[in-house]
């Protein structure tokens, strides 16, 4: 299967959903704010509905509510016009309801079949009527009963149901210990006003370059309350706030490759939000980029020394490891299971570790959007170790367990309407032998002469990737760099190319890291997988890599505009004042 991954930002994934920093949280201590209506009905409701269907044909044994209550907020603009503006508010439930054991429930997966990776939801009312709540939960519970209920007939009565793999035998689910936090609500106030008119300005600047066939900013502010029930005794309400502003370019070179530029801001209190100067330096940079994209030539397929900046490395990680490092694959017989029998074993140089920590809210003074305090199953955030000096440790768990590692370690996570799996938060990649950047690039030069080859490649920049993790599939992955430049070995000046993309495969490209800088960069995306696309940060120091492969990147044929850009033609005539 092919994970589509870490797309920039929520606008160019088609996405509404927007994550950041969890605020007001304090994780098992007694409760600190007023319990919320919300949270009463859906304990009310728990009880009532756990009684009856516990003692049901077949037995429910667990029960779990969750609701999302979401304040958003979206300013709109291109090429110099406002495209949209708009606020709402609404709330969101998800009832899980598991029938059968924690042992063989009716999640179990049947054979080579597909799962469905949905969750069923409903809207409820935002007024905090508990009466009219309690009667919406208890419609969706007996939908999501039912629908169990015919689930694991078809799980004891399948010919399928067998022991695939030695992880086969795991349960379907962990038990785990409940946990309390009631924090404050929290909510975000904004006047869209000023904001439009930044849109405005902000693209009709782009405009300016004829280079630019389209611009985009999109400012976000989003505070969502989550709460959280189950029948284990947690009991959950917590809240997150988050701005962003996103830029977006495109144009297109003459030979018809499209070029894309972007950049975003991210904060959490309104008054940390970017000033004029830096979004404006910000689109000049993204300006003039996109300019010497047109311009520049089309690389050649190249096998050879690379250097990859920070955030590039991020990416690199996210990608290469950091999907194979999650729980779930480890379990399921359709996974090529890269790193499942490989734990305890050395998968990297020993002066390299990897963590995944959404505990941390910032690093360096710079926000990690992959942070949260408790996940999408209601278990606390975990930093958890998963390569120390080279060696693999552990995998990143939600509830659903392996032999070896039976509970959850926080992170079971999911965009709204889909199942939690293992996924990843901050992936923080840290080394034990690190040197300037300016010293990496010399013995980049140094490798190219080595080779035998006329120029390495440096990756400046890069927009995402996706990866195979399926046996089906090779056991490759893809990352699409931004801005490349050659790198001589004779000392000509670096020249800025495009039209590749890094591929490879992950066992091989691991092992080739040979230095790495003292730096980390923050990436800050969004990764779309089986249950769907969760904010998450990769965080690494520039690295480089004794071989790496470049591909040809796919194109399209069409061809830039007869015209040049409306107010860029000289022989434009427009109306008569």
């Amino acid at each position: 299967m092919m994970k589509r991954d870490l797309r920039l930002s929520a606008f160019l994934t088609g996405l509404a959903l927007l994550a950041g920093t969890w605020v007001c949280v304090a994780a098992d201590r007694p409760a600190d704010a007023p319990t919320p209506a919300v949270l009463t009905a859906m304990q009310g409701e728990l009880s009532r509905s756990m009684e009856a269907m516990s003692a049901a044909d077949p037995p429910a044994y667990f029960i779990s509510y969750t609701v999302s209550d979401r304040q958003f907020t979206n300013v709109s603009g291109s090429n110099g016009a406002l495209l949209s503006s708009t606020a709402d508010r609404a709330r969101w439930l998800e009832v899980q309801s598991r029938v059968g054991t924690y042992q063989l429930d009716d999640t179990h997966k049947l054979g080579d079949r597909p799962p469905s990776w949905t969750s069923p939801g409903t809207n409820v009312p935002i007024d905090d009527d508990i009466p009219v709540l309690r009667r919406e939960i208890w419609r969706e519970t007996d939908r999501q009963y039912r629908a169990a209920a015919q689930a694991l007939i078809k799980v004891k009565t399948s010919e399928q149901v067998q022991v695939q793999t030695a992880e086969g035998a795991a349960p379907d689910f962990s038990r785990e210990q409940p946990h309390t936090s009631v924090g404050q609500p929290v909510e975000s106030r904004v006047d869209r006003k000023p904001w439009e008119e930044r849109v405005r300005r902000y693209t009709a600047e782009f405009s300016k370059s004829s280079a630019v066939l389209n611009s985009i900013a999109t400012f976000t502010a989003q505070a969502t309350n989550q709460y959280q029930v189950n029948t284990e005794g947690t009991k959950l309400a917590f809240g997150q706030v988050h701005y962003r502003l996103e830029l977006f370019v495109q144009s297109k070179a003459p030979d018809g490759m499209d070029i894309e530029r972007y950049a975003n801001f991210d904060w959490l209190d309104p008054k940390d939000a970017p000033d004029e100067k830096a979004v404006f330096d910000s689109i000049y940079e993204l300006i003039e980029e996109t300019e010497a994209l047109d311009k520049a030539p089309l690389a050649n397929p190249y096998a050879g020394p690379a250097l990859l900046t920070g955030r590039a490395a991020a990416v690199f990680f996210h990608e290469v490891f950091g999907h194979r490092a999650e729980g779930f694959r480890q379990k399921d017989i359709s996974e090529g299971q890269t790193f499942t029998s490989k734990v305890g074993e050395k998968i990297l140089p020993d002066f390299i570790s990897i963590k995944d920590d959404p505990t941390e809210a910032t690093l360096g003074g710079q926000m990690l959007l992959g942070s949260y305090p408790f996940d999408d199953e209601g278990v606390p955030a975990v930093n958890v170790p998963l390569v120390d000096h080279g060696v693999l440790k552990t995998f990143l768990m939600s509830r659903s367990p392996l032999i070896d590692i039976p509970h959850s370690n926080g992170h079971g996570r999911r965009q709204l309407g889909y199942v939690p799996v293992a996924r990843q938060g901050n992936l923080i990649v840290s080394s034990t032998q690190t040197q300037p950047f300016a010293a990496m690039r010399q013995k980049l030069i140094a490798l190219v002469k080595q080779q035998g080859l006329p120029y390495g490649l440096l990756i400046d920049d890069i927009a995402g990737g996706f990866t195979f993790t399926g046996r089906g599939q090779p056991q490759a992955f893809q990352v699409t760099p931004l801005v490349v430049y050659r790198v001589f070995a004779d000392g000509r000046p670096d020249e800025l190319v495009r039209g590749v993309d890094i591929v490879g495969t992950p066992l091989v490209s691991l092992t080739k890291i040979v230095a790495t800088s003292d730096k980390q960069e923050i990436f800050n995306g969004y990764c779309g997988a089986e249950s769907g696309s969760v904010p998450v940060s990769a965080v690494a120091p520039a690295i480089l890599i004794s071989e790496m492969e470049f591909a040809k990147k796919e194109t399209s044929t069409d061809r830039p505009p007869v015209l040049p850009p409306t107010g860029h033609d000289p022989e434009a005539k427009g109306p008569k004042p």
